[in-house]
């Protein structure tokens, strides 16, 4: 026996372990609450079992005793019990339903919460709509499994409890022959649950992939138009739909095969009570109120003992659910809190890095013993060939990974000794690829500085020269931008990270490759922008177009992890190593591309 509870808690995903949990974790905090529930319940079970057991004195009163008052006393009192039923009733429901919107959206604050804990690298483990469906359903379920387990407990087991105790009143022996069916239906439920639990999971995987599938078509739409995938996303789309659509078959037939033994055993403990009922009244002279009252109590107790049985199959299914969300909270936070170590204290916004080695994966480094110094208020610029690790550098400055081997400095500051909130405060990031926000232009720059007035939203703007293009819109600064910014320009969205940097007043700057994917005279506008963002600022850029960090205080080449080139512009051109290379292959695709060739003739 000890083993067998011992192998019960072992699991902390197990269904008995995970019921608890979720009772004492969540449903303790609303015990006042739950406990008028039961008190309203117990109304209603009380009710239930008192108008079973008045059935039987009402026969009685008529045929036995023909008292006209005594059916109207019991009458009356039978319309007060569904009324005090009905009203108990709506209160249970009213307050289970506020309980489960609570503890729904606690659950759902929660996960997002610990998703804010995680670093860049545990999100490339998954796709975004396993986190979303775990995140809908998996909340969903922690609050169906509370309410199961109370009406169960409370609703339907007080019931049967109130009802049995009418029978057995009426009658102990009938009422022991009837209830020895239960223990033959349990047995057969055992089996199903098990089945059930390997349905709820496939179930649950395949919803991920609609939602993948969905997520992904609607994001790449653009592709899907250009490259005529519409009849192949539908396809994957299908495919997923299909999966669910017979997993939820099997669950339904898995879960609904007790149903046919349940009536089957059902009627013959009614048919049961019938014959011994009837021969009691005919042969011996019992009452018929006796008769009357156990086969309504009975009757009444049919359908509370069989969600009793059913229990087990209904909350194998929302467990899954439940244990999808439990396992990312529980799991230990990839980028815990960490504002109890000291804040990060910038003078002059010296980067360095000494000796930093760093890889993705183990055995893979992408960095190798890597060292430079970023000189206060200056630009550095990063070059090289894609892969050799130019991004990389960034990410470690922002701290989305730790490094494996050296340290990132800051002013004489290791950055992993500092909190991440007053690090990362004092770093402005423009990427290649510019996030827009839902909602509009004004929001999306109030990013950089939370409460900012609508004069720094402007000069911002100003600086960032996007003032005039966002006057020229109807709304001007409430001009929504769309899904990731799809109503602007990528010029437009490029000058609005810009003034999202620029209002942030951050003493570093890190660009990445900004202007890689602009035309000309996008280019251009954006370049104005960040000469203004850079002015006085320690700027780290990376740049595939060379001519824009011609100017640079200092350029770094990079390849295979390592700094291989260091120097000015002229400088680097007049050594004729890897840099001058790069600028001549470059020089001579922009010639290239700047011939014109004529149409040849048909």
């Amino acid at each position: 026996m000890a083993n067998a509870s011992r192998k019960i808690s072992d699991d902390p995903y197990g269904a008995f372990e995970l019921i608890r949990r979720l009772v004492a974790e969540q449903g303790k905090a609303y015990w006042r609450r739950y406990l008028l529930v039961f008190i309203l319940m117990a109304i209603g079970a009380g009710a239930g079992a008192g108008t079973a057991y008045l059935f039987g004195k009402v026969i009685n009163e008529t045929y036995v005793y023909r008292s006209v008052n005594g059916i109207i006393t019991l009458s009356a009192i039978i319309i007060g019990l569904f009324t005090a039923r009905g009203l108990a009733t709506y209160w249970q429901s009213i307050i289970l339903s506020r309980i489960s919107n609570a503890i729904l959206a606690h659950n759902q604050r929660r996960l997002f919460a610990k998703l804010m804990q995680e670093n860049v690298a545990f999100y490339s483990q998954s796709h975004s709509s396993e986190y979303l469906n775990r995140l809908s359903s998996g909340a969903s379920s922690i609050t169906q499994v509370l309410s199961l387990v109370i009406t169960t407990v409370g609703r339907d087991f007080l019931s049967l409890v109130g009802l049995v105790i009418v029978m057995v009143s009426q009658d102990p022996l009938m009422s022991l022959l009837c209830l020895v069916v239960g223990p033959l239906l349990f047995l057969f439920i055992r089996k199903i649950v098990r089945r059930m639990r390997h349905l709820a999971r496939s179930q649950f995987t395949s919803s991920t992939r609609i939602m993948e599938s969905v997520l992904e078509s609607l994001q790449g739409i653009r592709t899907v138009k250009a490259f005529t995938l519409e009849d192949e996303m539908t396809a994957r789309v299908n495919r997923s739909i299909a999966e669910v659509e017979a997993h939820a078959n099997k669950m339904a037939r898995v879960s609904n095969r007790s149903g046919p033994l349940m009536e089957m055993l059902g009627g013959v403990a009614i048919a049961g009570a019938l014959m011994y009922g009837g021969y009691r009244v005919i042969v011996t002279n019992a009452e018929p109120g006796q008769f009357v009252s156990f086969i309504t109590a009975f009757l009444l107790a049919y359908e509370p003992a069989k969600r009793l049985a059913r229990v087990n199959i209904d909350l194998s299914g929302l467990l899954i659910g439940a244990r999808m969300l439990l396992e990312i909270v529980d799991s230990p936070a990839s980028e815990p809190n960490d504002d109890g170590k000291p804040a990060l204290k910038l003078e002059r916004a010296q980067v360095e890095l000494r000796d930093v080695t760093f890889g993705y994966r183990p055995e893979q480094p992408v960095l190798r013993r890597m060292s430079f110094i970023a000189p206060p208020g200056k630009v550095t610029a990063l070059v090289g060939p894609s892969g050799g690790g130019k991004s990389t550098v960034l990410s470690l400055l922002l701290r989305f990974y730790e490094v494996d081997q050296g340290a990132v400095v800051i002013d004489k500051q290791i950055i992993s000794d500092c909190s991440r909130a007053s690090l990362r405060s004092q770093i402005g990031y423009v990427g290649q690829d510019v996030y827009l926000f839902r909602g509009s232009i004004r929001d999306n720059i109030v990013f950089g500085k939370i409460g900012a007035t609508q004069d720094e939203i402007e000069a911002a703007a100003k600086s960032a020269h996007a003032h005039d293009f966002i006057m020229s819109f109807p709304a001007g600064y409430d001009t929504p931008v769309g899904e990731h910014g799809t109503q602007l320009s990528g010029g437009q969205r490029q000058r609005i990270a810009i003034a999202r940097a620029l209002i942030k007043n951050a003493p570093i700057i890190l660009l990445d490759e900004a202007t890689a994917a602009l035309d000309s005279e996008s280019e251009k506008l954006v370049q104005e922008a960040i000469e203004e963002l850079c002015q006085g600022r320690t700027t780290i850029v990376i740049a595939h177009r060379l001519h824009t960090i011609m100017n640079a205080d200092q350029i770094l080449v990079i390849e295979d992890g390592i700094v291989v080139e260091q120097g000015l512009h002229k400088d680097l051109l007049q050594k004729g190593g890897r840099y001058a290379a790069f600028f001549r292959l470059q020089q001579r695709d922009v010639n290239a591309r700047n011939v014109v060739v004529p149409f040849a003739n048909a």
